[in-house]
């Protein structure tokens, strides 16, 4: 899979799959005995996607071909996501306890936190994808009975087209204080639109808005290279879905700077700390990128 500027997918390809691919650690989460988050909606949306390998991994049908190398690498990835949704999920209810009734998820994928969140009554949840994603997802959720916790809005649009003016058309309104996140984003757009999503962010944005994202700490390795260790680690496990192109290389502005250029009041702590929080272990010897991913919260002032 080789992304271009214009590229464009379902929940079956490209960065599509990687959607399903959390979906299914999220639904291996939420069926642990001492689960620290709950996502019921997880495996009936990697089932309804249909992708084998992920279908066989969400009913525990997956062997690799190194047994325990495999359950290493599962057992990371799928704590690693459970601890990645855990933290948005806080930041999402802190936010709407701190009384913002407004809430922005972008890429939002298999996302079902308008589904499965308690919201207060009031809240407003915005949802933001691809038109293939957003359509199959509403279908989805349909067709499983579900009913959103939030007023659910869907905004069918490309992250890198003209995504504020989709959202003001949906009922957005950014005079009110906004939750964002952008979950598992950053690193399938391109450097350029990085700044211009935050930057997007800042200008809809009113006072006291917070944002929840993350990125990777100086590691040494380019896009590039975390792309190719994030799609062995799952071809470890059998995965044959080429994961391995979907990063887009280039340098990129460090979040934290600018965000704090823009008049946000950045607070940062690595992933790997709030494996201890939740009752978590992260492996001392692992040498991936996720011991370099950096939990971002910031608040405008």
């Amino acid at each position: 899979m080789t992304r271009t500027d214009q590229d464009t997918w379902d929940l079956a390809s490209s960065v599509g799959a990687t959607a399903t691919m959390v979906a299914a650690a999220r639904a291996l989460a939420s069926a642990e005995t001492d689960a620290i988050i709950n996502d019921p909606f997880a495996a009936p949306l990697v089932r309804a996607v249909g992708l084998e390998f992920f279908v066989r991994l969400v009913d525990g049908d997956v062997l690799a071909a190194d047994e325990a190398s495999g359950e290493r690498d599962l057992r990371l990835e799928t704590d690693s996501i459970a601890v990645r949704t855990r933290f948005f999920d806080d930041f999402f209810l802190n936010a709407a306890r701190d009384g913002i009734s407004q809430s922005v998820i972008l890429a939002a994928g298999l996302d079902a936190r308008a589904y499965r969140l308690p919201w207060p009554p009031g809240s407003v949840v915005y949802e933001v994808d691809q038109p293939k994603v957003v359509e199959f997802k509403t279908t989805a959720m349909a067709n499983l009975g579900a009913e959103p916790t939030a007023d659910r809005r869907t905004v069918a649009v490309d992250l890198r087209d003209d995504w504020p003016e989709a959202l003001r058309r949906s009922g957005f309104d950014p005079a009110q204080p906004t939750s964002w996140s952008a979950e598992g984003l950053l690193m399938y757009l391109p450097p350029e639109a990085q700044d211009r999503l935050f930057d997007n962010i800042t200008e809809l944005s009113a006072p006291g808005s917070k944002l929840a994202t993350e990125y990777h700490g100086d590691s040494g390795r380019t896009m590039s290279e975390r792309a190719k260790q994030f799609n062995q680690r799952w071809a470890n496990l059998g995965c044959d879905i080429d994961l391995s192109g979907l990063f887009f290389d280039g340098e990129r502005s460090n979040v934290v700077d600018y965000l704090g250029e823009r008049g946000w009041q950045v607070a940062t702590r690595p992933r790997r700390e709030f494996f201890a929080d939740y009752g978590l272990v992260f492996p001392d010897d692992d040498e991936s990128q996720l011991r370099n991913m950096v939990a971002v919260t910031a608040t405008l002032g």
